[in-house]
């Protein structure tokens, strides 16, 4: 196979999740444990730090893994989805898997004759444990898919683990309260190994404390002894003052990376304590570089400033577009135009609510069958009056959305990951630059 062959077969296994929502969702580890013994075992061979939460793995993980390479570490590093190609997923330093390297996993896959049937994120999973192993990489920085305990990544013993938060998002599948929810992600929690808690309240610290005591795992709760005393915004980064660090400089703006950076500074200090010593110049090097380092796209991402300043993000949920909407409302401007698509799986009784009700909308929808028609969005937004335009796809409303603007307004797109890919693709077909 060449490599959209390859891709095309992936993707095919069984429907991924991503794409077709319910019936791509496999849980459980028993594919994972074959696929791992087939291929000898592969994340045996380096040090992991295994990332779970609702919101904020993916900063957290990037962030780990831009720190851990200035300190001179060979980092593997795992994340989902991607945005536009698939090699998004799989990087060592911040470079992509190579192409030929994936097809020649899923060759030898095929050559096994493996008589099950594994999905794409089990196969996707096992791809990555052994192209860190090829590469000979000195530890790995693992995120979760969804949930935790029946997560395909969650065959791994990590060095430590780490839950960045818990808020109701996929509800079918990971139970409907936070208690429940917090059981699934604390599922990660492994025997004798430190965990991390970036924020937890009174409902799922117990939880979280019950599992660690049970498995006697030492768990920090990062909101308890917080690492970043504030923040201040800047036009592109923002200024973190810290306990033990000083001022820095982080590329990651929006106030909700102020937790994502204490969580990621406390899980330093428990890395210390292991070995891993941390400079205070990588970590400076590391925070202002961390989109360069490892690829990160989409947190509160400035795309244009033509016409006006136009922002990204891909928060998606309760808690990721409550803080967007709180971050939003801190941008000066004459009028907020905002280019809007969501899932149909998505919690939009609770989310819409949430939006400035002061903004011209562009209800648009991704090009996958779990998102939610673009008509649909419109008139369940206008009940919660929420009024604007409707448009089948994310060019067209962006381009609506420019046409109204002017210098002084602000255009923001979201509420999907999937929307997002859709604005990059078209960033690319128009020649603009997007790092991958």
């Amino acid at each position: 196979m060449n490599y959209n062959q390859t891709i095309d077969f992936l993707y095919n296994q069984r429907p991924a999740f991503e794409r077709q929502g319910a019936g791509g969702y496999k849980p459980g580890l028993q594919t994972s444990l074959d696929l791992d013994e087939m291929f000898g075992h592969p994340h045996r061979n380096y040090r992991i730090i295994h990332v779970a939460g609702t919101n904020g793995k993916g900063s957290v993980s990037h962030m780990l893994a831009a720190m851990l390479q200035m300190c001179g570490y060979r980092v593997g590093l795992f994340t989902s989805p991607h945005f536009v190609d698939f090699r998004e997923r799989i990087r060592v330093d911040g470079e992509m898997i190579k192409r030929d390297d994936v097809v020649r996993f899923v060759d030898e896959f095929s050559r096994m004759g493996y008589a099950g049937t594994p999905s794409f994120f089990e196969l996707t999973s096992t791809m990555a444990f052994r192209y860190f192993a090829d590469r000979k990489v000195d530890i790995a920085v693992i995120e979760t898919g969804m949930g935790g305990r029946l997560d395909s990544t969650n065959i791994v013993t990590p060095i430590l683990s780490i839950i960045t938060n818990v808020s109701l998002d996929h509800t079918e599948f990971l139970g409907d309260t936070r208690a429940l929810i917090a059981a699934e992600k604390a599922g990660i929690i492994k025997p004798h190994v430190p965990v991390v808690i970036g924020e937890a309240d009174d409902e799922t610290r117990p939880v979280f404390v019950q599992v660690a005591q049970r498995l006697q795992a030492p768990v920090t709760f990062a909101q308890d002894c917080p690492e970043v005393i504030d923040i201040e915004h800047k036009p592109e980064w923002i200024d973190v003052r810290s306990t033990r660090f000083g001022t820095f400089a982080c590329r990651l703006m929006g106030d909700y990376q102020q937790h994502n950076i204490n969580t990621v500074l406390t899980a330093e200090r428990v890395l210390e304590q292991q070995g891993l010593q941390v400079s205070q110049s990588a970590l400076r090097d590391a925070m202002s570089n961390v989109t360069e380092l490892t690829g990160l796209m989409g947190r509160w991402m400035i795309v244009a400033n033509e016409p006006c300043r136009t922002i990204c993000d891909s928060g998606h949920n309760i808690a990721g577009i409550t803080a967007v909407t709180r971050q939003l409302a801190h941008e000066r401007c004459d009028r907020l135009h905002m280019v809007m698509g969501f899932m149909r799986d998505k919690d939009l009784q609770h989310i819409l609510p949430l939006l400035p009700q002061q903004a011209t909308y562009y209800f648009t929808q991704a090009h996958t069958p779990r998102a939610l028609p673009a008509t649909e969005l419109c008139a369940m937004a206008a009940e919660h009056g929420l009024n604007g335009q409707c448009h089948d796809d994310v060019a067209l409303a962006l381009q609506a959305a420019r046409k109204a603007a002017r210098p002084n307004d602000l255009i923001f797109i979201g509420g999907s990951m999937y929307v997002l890919a859709e604005l990059f693709e078209h960033m690319l077909a128009q020649g603009q630059s997007v790092d991958l």
